[in-house]
């Protein structure tokens, strides 16, 4: 399974010595994810980090970013969202159950499924689970399929054996960092290797 770590929605004052670190520890694959913010925010984050970390990003709003910092490709947030025109390179796209067909995920590199844990209940959510054991066995969860919304360490388990080709972690990452109180990341770095472990294993 693929490891992929989205950042938070919002800038913060460390956040460009974390991701770089998260790189140096391994980390494949970033989701640059800032929804309503001023381009140049996400410009001055990607101008700080190491050039040859652009390759690994994928970015979900002004996909200009794409062509200008040389980043890996392009997400889009929703079904209905176009792909821009005469684009190329690599696309991931958010989708829920209902809007996943053969077409949709042909035109995809790969896909997140939306809020795929993010019901669930400490005892497993049965419906929650039955739902997407069915849609494993239909074949709508397969390596190309991720699932994103309430991915932690406790879950990754679940996602391999319903069949997930990798997982989108946010929350359970970033919460091991108090932006405003802590300079000190050294327990989100451990918890990320913890995390990559854990698909790896």
């Amino acid at each position: 399974m693929k490891l992929i770590i989205m950042t938070k929605s919002t800038f913060f004052v460390e956040e460009d010595k974390i991701i770089s670190a998260l790189f140096d520890v391994g980390m494949d694959i970033l989701h640059l994810y800032k929804p309503r913010a001023l381009p140049m925010y996400s410009e001055r984050l990607l101008t700080l980090l190491p050039d040859d970390c652009y390759e690994k990003v994928m970015v979900h709003e002004h996909f200009y970013l794409k062509e200008e910092y040389g980043l890996r490709g392009i997400h889009l947030d929703d079904v209905s969202q176009p792909v821009p025109e005469k684009f190329k390179g690599k696309i991931s796209r958010t989708l829920g159950l209902e809007d996943i067909t053969k077409e949709v995920k042909k035109r995809c590199d790969y896909i997140f499924l939306k809020d795929t844990f993010s019901a669930l209940t400490p005892d497993g959510g049965s419906f929650i689970t039955d739902r997407l054991q069915q849609a494993s066995d239909n074949g709508m969860i397969d390596k190309k399929t991720y699932a994103f919304g309430g991915v932690n360490l406790e879950n990754i388990k679940l996602a391999r054996e319903l069949g997930f080709g990798g997982v989108v972690v946010d929350d359970d990452l970033w919460d091991k960092f108090d932006i405003h109180h802590q300079i000190d990341y050294k327990e989100l770095i451990s918890h990320y290797e913890r995390l990559a472990k854990a698909v790896k294993a």
